[in-house]
């Protein structure tokens, strides 16, 4: 078992001109995802897809919260622990959960909760895969004889899910929130780990951290694939501290098209 793929959140609302919360560069990074699929499909044993999905009224969606005149935060909005705590902006839902949650980010060196456009909701078409990496995929898939395997994460609304592996403050009580060690176990079987998808900037940086503080098992087998993912506009210096400490870490960075050359 030699080659899998890591592909975060590759699906119509980030990666399409008219999705919600639209990466700008996410289209391109697709093409050469495909590509590589379709040029490597036999030296390829292993896609793993992840699937950003959310509720309308999750945490970081403009409906969660409002201000003392009932109105809600603008996309992009910055909600700190001070804001919550003066009333600034006030949850309408699970308030002291709520609160905690955002406190909880600040104290373990999380990103700040931001508000974002509402997207990837449950069932909607924002949540599928881009149709051209789909198509990809079931080529793959027919040649291979295997399927890819498809996981989802955001589903539960009172925290944010940006990394695969866990949600970014897990709720002992809630499972799908811990760290999933049996994706860790299921990727841990192959020699190499390619990891690509969207954004650059958010969930494939905080996959790549969680990799670094709770699976040390796969760093010396994987490849970040830097022309296969882009930033969320004007916030990947969120990010680079932790592609920093990867390239510490001796953790591979190569181009699509020198892979498996």
């Amino acid at each position: 078992m030699k080659n899998a793929f890591l592909i975060i959140d590759a699906q119509f609302d980030f990666c399409h001109p008219e999705g919600a919360l639209f990466v700008p560069g996410a289209e391109q990074d697709i093409t050469r995802i495909a590509t590589l699929i379709r040029a490597h499909a036999q030296q390829i044993d292993h896609i793993v897809v992840t699937l950003d999905t959310h509720h309308i009224l999750d945490i970081a969606h403009p409906g969660f919260w409002q201000d003392a005149n009932g109105t809600h935060p603008a996309p992009f909005t910055r909600i700190t622990g001070d804001a919550v705590d003066t009333g600034r902006w006030i949850p309408r839902f699970s308030a002291e959960k709520a609160k905690k949650y955002v406190h909880d980010l600040e104290a373990d060196g999380q990103f700040d909760h931001f508000i974002w456009p509402e997207h990837c909701l449950i069932g909607s078409h924002g949540a599928a895969l881009h149709d051209t990496l789909l198509d990809a995929l079931k080529d793959w898939s027919h040649q291979r004889n295997r399927d890819y395997v498809a996981v989802q994460k955001g589903l539960y609304s009172l925290s944010e899910h940006f990394g695969i592996f866990r949600a970014q403050v897990p709720d002992p009580a809630i499972s799908e929130t811990q760290l999933n060690t049996s994706l860790i176990a299921d990727l841990a079987r192959f020699d190499t780990i390619y990891l690509m998808g969207e954004a650059k900037s958010h969930c494939v940086a905080n996959s790549l951290k969680q990799i670094l503080d709770f699976a040390p098992e796969l760093v010396p087998k994987l490849v970040v694939l830097t022309d296969c993912m882009s930033d969320v506009t004007g916030l990947g210096h969120l990010a680079d501290p932790i592609y920093t400490e990867a390239r510490t870490r001796s953790v591979r960075f190569m181009e699509s098209n020198t892979v498996f050359k």
